[in-house]
């Protein structure tokens, strides 16, 4: 890196652009020990030097790591030039459903009645248990408009705009539409509002082939995994297709990768009325089973409601646990994830794991 004033050619800026995060996080982490604030003015000053062409630090918080970070506030509060130094934690909320041996969820019971496992191995702490009954919801709505739902795609999108006026609530849970044919629409980016959720729904024609694919690793990549807060949320994609792909640049792998790494969990709801097992039908087992949601295969239209009700329930019937595990390097690796609930006759469902971050 030159000198103040050096222009720099591409390769030294893409560097530069690469690694300015991390050293502007080690000055901060420098500059505030003791606990001493720092303000964004008084660091932009001192690092300006070595800015050249890339972009001003803003006023806001610096993290690094995922799902949930503590965080060094100002005592007095009320000053927002102030950073907020995020210090990494290490740290897995996993959403989950116990149901009886009949189906029936269970919703009554408390942090003893679990056992957690990561990789295999008990986690270093509980951080925190509750009933998930009331948590804000950001739900994607991925509706199949291929050529092959075209006699059913009214009907679909009816009970999607039931579900969504049931389930979504303002101020509070956000929602947004992605229609799928060849390609992916976004029909409705994200809102808490039923009337543009609605308009989004019923603006979906359909025509074309099927990329499901490409659509639930679109929704998860862009959406839901943007969508991540320190706060717990439950994220969901919500599948309307017969299951069948014949389009997509992106593998069912691929798909189901992107989708635990946004930490989402996949309803899938089947539109095929054959009334005959499809191929399609695994293809929806699947991406449900790898995320800890359900399949549904309705037997006729009218029982789509009830799929949607279903679901509706479960996201009000569940329970949050976030946890240290044991182990944890920042490799990305896979970890697996059991929840075990200690009476025999109860039965957890989640996601079978997460990916550790990178550096």
């Amino acid at each position: 890196m030159g000198a103040c004033g050096t222009t720099f050619d591409s390769a030294e800026n893409a560097l530069l652009m690469k690694y300015l995060p991390l050293i502007l996080g080690s000055l901060l982490a420098l500059f505030s020990t003791g606990g001493t604030p720092v303000h964004a003015q008084g660091l932009q000053e001192a690092v300006s030097p070595y800015l050249s062409k890339a972009e001003t630090l803003p006023a806001s918080s610096v993290s690094s790591g995922y799902s949930s970070a503590n965080n060094t506030t100002n005592d007095e509060g009320g000053d927002s030039s102030v950073l907020t130094i995020r210090k990494r934690v290490d740290e897995v909320n996993v959403v989950f459903s116990a149901t009886d041996s009949h189906g029936k969820f269970v919703k009554n019971l408390s942090q003893k009645d679990f056992a957690v496992l990561d990789n295999q191995a008990p986690p270093q702490s509980i951080l925190d248990f509750q009933r998930a009954t009331d948590l804000p919801l950001r739900v994607g709505l991925v509706v199949d408009a291929s050529g092959s739902v075209r006699n059913r795609l009214v009907f679909e999108q009816n009970s999607a705009i039931q579900f969504l006026n049931q389930v979504v609530r303002a101020g509070k849970d956000q929602a947004f539409i992605i229609g799928f044919n060849s390609h992916s629409e976004l029909a409705q980016d994200f809102t808490d509002n039923i009337s543009q959720l609605s308009n989004g729904v019923r603006g979906l024609h359909a025509g074309g082939g099927t990329a499901l694919y490409d659509a639930i690793y679109l929704a998860a990549r862009d959406k839901l995994l943007k969508s991540s807060t320190s706060k717990p949320v439950r994220r969901a994609i919500i599948v309307l297709s017969d299951g069948e792909d014949n389009q997509s640049e992106m593998s069912r792998r691929q798909a189901i990768e992107m989708a635990q790494r946004a930490e989402v969990i996949i309803y899938a709801i089947s539109t095929d009325d054959s009334g005959m097992i499809m191929r399609g039908d695994g293809v929806l087992q699947e991406l449900a089973a790898s995320t800890g949601g359900r399949a549904f295969y309705p037997y006729k239209m009218s029982d789509i409601t009830k799929a949607f009700s279903a679901i509706e329930e479960e996201l009000r019937s569940q329970y949050s646990v976030a946890y240290k595990p044991a182990q944890v390097a920042p490799n990305g690796q896979y970890h697996s994830i059991q929840i075990l609930a200690l009476n025999k006759k109860v039965h957890v469902r989640s996601r079978p794991g997460y990916f550790a971050p990178r550096q």
